[in-house]
């Protein structure tokens, strides 16, 4: 397995995604596998599997488009209150990978450091809060503000018209290969795939871009 490091040299800016990069998606498989599934059940008076069944097919017709994101939309297919239940389990937000450390070497190089993400706001203030990151990130960036997922070149326009940066002089660090080939056609100059999005899981094989096990993995700038 190769060892990728960067050549800081040429980077300026710094763009991370939250769920899979800086924080491990552990939290969020367990959320949506597990909690969502076992309370949509009680609710409605289901088994697991006959809650399964019904959710499933509705997550997979909209995946990759902003409502998959939306806390607010399943909240509404759902009947439950999808914030309330991710701060019952807040305690499970972690960081992945060394990524506290790589935070920190970026704020300390003094390069912009930009969280971009297609987590809805519901998600995002939680998990923040939780580990009182706010303050290490130069702008915080939904997707949702955009109308777009980072998916979607509009995303990327939109975000270039309201943080301009040099795109072929940027990193962007991402677990997700949609959102990457994004990024790579929109001109972004140095990308990284996570290779180990949850910490639960074995690394994930990525070929198609520069790959790495964890942003610790990236240092030293």
């Amino acid at each position: 397995m190769s060892h990728f490091r960067p050549d800081w040299n040429r980077i300026d800016h710094v763009l991370l995604d939250m769920d899979g990069t800086v924080l491990d998606l552990a939290f969020d498989n367990f959320f949506w596998g597990e909690l969502v599934p076992q309370r949509y059940a009680l609710a409605r008076g289901l088994s697991i599997e006959d809650a399964l069944a019904e959710l499933t097919p509705q997550f997979r017709a909209i995946e990759h488009t902003l409502p998959w994101y939306c806390t607010d939309h399943w909240s509404r297919i759902t009947g439950l209150n999808l914030r309330r239940l991710k701060e019952e389990i807040r305690e499970r937000v972690a960081f992945i990978g060394g990524s506290l450390e790589f935070l920190q070497a970026v704020k300390a190089s003094g390069r912009p450091l930009w969280l971009v993400t297609n987590a809805h706001r519901d998600s995002w203030e939680v998990k923040l809060e939780q580990l009182g990151l706010a303050p290490m990130f130069d702008a915080i960036v939904s997707s949702h503000d955009y109308g777009a997922p980072k998916e979607d070149p509009r995303f990327w326009q939109a975000l270039q018209q309201q943080h301009p940066f040099t795109r072929e002089r940027a990193l962007f660090a991402d677990d997700s290969l949609p959102v990457l080939r994004a990024a790579r056609d929109y001109g972004v100059g140095h990308i990284v795939a996570m290779r180990r999005p949850d910490s639960t899981r074995p690394a994930r094989d990525i070929s198609e871009f520069d790959a790495a096990d964890g942003l610790g993995s990236l240092l030293p700038l």
